[in-house]
């Protein structure tokens, strides 16, 4: 863990937002779309629908125009406008700081309230577990469960509590940069002496010779737009 904090000292949440309301969209907004796609989505929509109550009265066929380009844009201005109508009827309009009320909003389960706990609160009530926290968190060896949540509390009990946070944004952070699903750039990782590699033999790995060059260029680039941040 000492080296991946060396390599992303400054990992942190990267959906732009200004207001725990805000990161809660984005996160919603995040299934199965990248954070650079949501980025481009949200300002219109935090324009047209500044809180909870404008939200909660959205014209439904307008959101969801807002948000079509993320994908699954019908489910997601369902769970937004449902987000925001109990967030209005049950918590005054804010965004409730706490795992139990979070988890009763619609389109809310245990990543997305971890996401805005951790980043929105400074509240520590789990870990992150997205795509790239479980694939790297098996590779690795530090979890063997087989779904989101039991991960999870395997990390948890792996860490202390003050990690909790960090590491789940450091540990999307690498999977992004360096290991990749389908193609783990382990001959370029600063982790790989500590890492056990599990699952990579199995895979079918690039030709290098054709595509050192620029793979190592992405990595390198990538490594340097880490520090930068």
């Amino acid at each position: 863990m000492d080296e991946l904090c060396l390599r992303y000292p400054d990992a942190h949440c990267e959906l732009n937002h200004q207001n725990p309301l805000q990161l809660l969209i984005a996160t919603i907004l995040s299934a199965q779309c990248t954070d650079i796609r949501v980025n481009k989505v949200t300002p219109a929509l935090f324009a047209r629908y500044p809180g909870a109550h404008e939200l909660a009265q959205a014209n439904r066929s307008e959101l969801e125009k807002l948000i079509r380009s993320t994908g699954f844009y019908r489910n997601k201005a369902k769970s937004i406008q449902g987000a925001a109508i109990k967030i209005v009827e049950e918590f005054s309009g804010k965004v409730p700081p706490s795992m139990g009320d979070l988890l009763v909003l619609p389109g809310v389960a245990r990543k997305t309230a971890n996401v805005v706990l951790g980043t929105a609160f400074g509240i520590a009530d789990g870990i992150v577990v997205d795509t790239h926290v479980f694939r790297l968190s098996h590779r690795m060896g530090l979890a063997q469960a087989k779904s989101p949540e039991q991960v999870e509390k395997q990390l948890m009990n792996l860490l202390s509590r003050e990690q909790w946070v960090a590491f789940g944004h450091r540990m999307i952070h690498h999977g992004r940069a360096v290991c990749s699903s389908r193609a783990p750039a382990c001959d370029y990782c600063t982790l790989e002496p500590h890492c056990p590699r599990l699952g990579i033999a199995t895979m079918k790995q690039p030709h290098r010779k054709k595509k050192s060059t620029s793979l190592s260029k992405r990595i390198v680039g990538n490594m340097h737009w880490h520090k930068k941040k």
